[in-house]
């Protein structure tokens, strides 16, 4: 029996008392995965991105690990309920226009001294004054770098659109508006090279895209690192007591780690190990987080039809932001109609040994997206569910 027809058997069992559509997080995996994280960060703390778990209990798993240390997260209403559930260490990774949020933040000391808010520009600072009221928390601010690697005099750009702040003058520069306003507090960098940490290296079938893309990642680590050590430099200029500078992610955990300017590492995925994340020479993890579907069809021989199944993940549309059959093995879609909202058609000779009500197993695209999906996660240790947990949604929350 291979290892995947193992694990097969295993969620079978262990949910043979559930009914499907469900989804499992197998936690022998998702811990050989933190530990991965941590092997690979090479001793610098951990913050984990929430939106790639959205699940508070094994947000609280991971961070019990020593290793891992504060949250990543990604909109200011979830970072408040975090810090309002007893998370003390929330980075919020993008701006927000959240006017009644930061009226919140700056009134409430345990907030304000828990969430810390990302700024690239100074009309962000204008709109949390307009917002503030009666509010007088000092705000604490993290300055983000473009990591983008620009060629051509700027005419080519790689990586994604996010600061607009490249150059260690315009980071300083802000840095220093930010510290000479009242209410602010600069304590940290953020640098996510999604270019490198977010795209995979290995394409199946795809040799010399794969190489381009090891070419273009080795020359942007080059400038990154010599780059990303110069706005550190120009920001403590401003900022001695500067507290943490967060770069990387699940793809470049070992690469960020190894500069002496990053303090801690950005991960989230790779706990989970979603398909996009398996296209990596750098790192192979095991899949932890998986959905599965109950056959409702046997149109004819070597096929089946499961319930619904059509989640696509965000991104730019594509066949990588699909959901995979992963269990059992040798499944895939029917060209004609794909993952659909409420029937998939499955082909193969597998099909042939499924009977109705049984489950096939799929893999999400991305991470925390599946949770959007399901109001539980079914924890699975061994071949049993030793616990089922709420997911953000199945706790009445949708924050994006």
């Amino acid at each position: 029996m291979t290892a995947r027809a193992s694990d097969r058997a295993r969620y079978d069992r262990a949910t043979a008392h559930l009914d499907a559509p469900l989804a499992i997080v197998d936690l022998d995996a998702f811990d050989a995965n933190a530990d991965d994280l941590l092997r690979r960060a090479g001793g610098k703390p951990v913050r984990v991105a929430s939106k790639s778990v959205r699940c508070r209990a094994l947000l609280e798993r991971v961070l019990a690990k020593e290793g891992f240390a504060g949250i990543m997260s990604f909109t200011l209403a979830e970072s408040l309920w975090l810090a309002r559930s007893g998370f003390d260490d929330v980075l919020l990774a993008y701006p927000s226009a959240d006017r009644a949020g930061f009226a919140e933040l700056t009134a409430d000391p345990k907030l304000a001294s828990a969430v810390s808010v990302m700024v690239d520009d100074v009309a962000q600072l204008d709109l949390i004054d307009a917002a503030r009221g009666d509010g007088r928390e000092v705000v604490r601010v993290c300055l983000e770098l473009d990591t983008a690697l620009r060629l051509l005099g700027g005419r080519v750009r790689v990586g994604a659109r996010r600061s607009p702040l490249h150059s260690p003058a315009e980071v300083a520069d802000l840095a220093r508006a930010v510290s000479r306003r009242p209410g602010y507090k600069v304590v940290g960098i953020m640098a996510y090279e999604g270019h490198i940490a977010g795209v995979g290296d290995s394409l199946a079938g795809r040799p010399l895209r794969s190489r381009a893309i090891r070419l273009m990642q080795a020359a942007a680590r080059r400038e990154l690192v010599e780059r990303r050590a110069a706005v550190v430099r120009a920001v403590r200029a401003v900022v001695p007591d500067l507290e943490y500078v967060n770069g990387g992610g699940t793809g470049s955990v070992q690469s960020t780690a190894a500069e002496d300017a990053v303090t801690e590492i950005a991960a989230g995925s790779g706990l989970y190990v979603p398909r996009l994340f398996d296209n990596y020479t750098s790192f192979s993890g095991r899949p932890a987080a998986l959905f599965a579907q109950p056959v409702v069809r046997r149109p004819g021989v070597g096929v089946v039809t499961v319930l619904g199944g059509g989640y696509p993940a965000s991104g730019a549309a594509g066949a990588d932001r699909l959901p995979v059959p992963y269990l059992p093995e040798g499944l895939r879609y029917d060209p004609q109609e794909g993952p659909g909202e409420v029937q998939t058609p499955l082909l193969g000779s597998p099909a042939d040994d499924l009977l109705i009500g049984d489950k096939v197993w799929f893999r999400h695209a991305k991470a925390g997206e599946l949770c959007e999906r399901f109001d539980s996660l079914h924890l699975v240790e061994g071949d049993r569910v030793t616990a089922t947990v709420p997911t953000y949604r199945g706790e009445g929350h949708k924050f994006l």
